[in-house]
């Protein structure tokens, strides 16, 4: 039913991941600052912050942090609904960026746990969404895995950017609602007691076979024979 083998999306989270290592190794071992990628909320010289802030992190804690949920939840994500991927990735990485800009507080947001916070709530969301057994396993999965992100919406730390969090949330569960049925449903297992019983085939000596042996023949007159 999928149409994304598991091998694939994962290879796919990997490359992107791969894609992060090797722009925050390559800006610092040529000593260029990442602060300009990040989002600074109000300022129209940051606003291509929006398409470059989760390319780029603060630190290598920064981005180890978030290195095992862009693969795990990028891999969940593209595994488990190939067809609303392809706009919900897009819509939950512009859509959180633009927020930011437009609501955050004042200072330098960057880093790609908006966008894990998009894909989390995302695959959730789905799962109660549509209830089908993969998207609910995969929902499931997520939430044990992951369910602490809640409590990353909340401004709980002063320099961890919760609006980032909060904002990929809201656009996670706005594109769970918007590509819920995007992705055909598994079809449905039907169980033994479900089916239909076989028709029984006639039996010769009780059906229209032995009424037709058994009816009396009715004469035939000739042309030209008195009744």
């Amino acid at each position: 039913m999928r149409q994304v083998p598991f091998k694939r999306a994962a290879a796919v989270a990997v490359f992107f991941t791969a894609v992060l290592w090797t722009i925050h190794i390559s800006a610092a071992a040529l000593g260029f600052p990442v602060d300009g990628f990040g989002i600074r909320p109000g300022e129209l010289t940051s606003l291509h912050g929006v398409l470059t802030a989760p390319l780029a992190h603060a630190s290598f804690e920064h981005l180890i942090s978030n290195t095992l949920p862009v693969l795990v939840l990028g891999t969940a994500m593209l595994y488990g609904f190939p067809r609303a991927s392809k706009i919900a990735l897009p819509l939950i990485w512009l859509a959180s960026g633009l927020c930011v800009w437009l609501f955050a507080r004042a200072g330098n947001h960057l880093g790609a746990s908006g966008l894990t916070h998009g894909m989390m709530f995302f695959v959730f969301v789905m799962g109660v969404l549509r209830r089908d057994r993969p998207s609910m396993a995969l929902a499931m999965i997520v939430f044990f895995l992951y369910g602490g992100m809640v409590w990353g919406v909340l401004p709980t730390e002063p320099r961890v950017s919760f609006e980032s969090h909060l904002f990929g949330a809201i656009a996670g569960v706005i594109a769970a609602f918007l590509f819920r049925r995007w992705d055909p449903l598994p079809p449905r297992r039907r169980y033994e007691w479900e089916k239909e019983p076989a028709l029984e085939e006639e039996d010769p000596v009780i059906g229209d076979l032995w009424r037709d042996a058994e009816a009396p023949e009715v004469p035939t007159r000739r042309p030209n024979e008195d009744l």
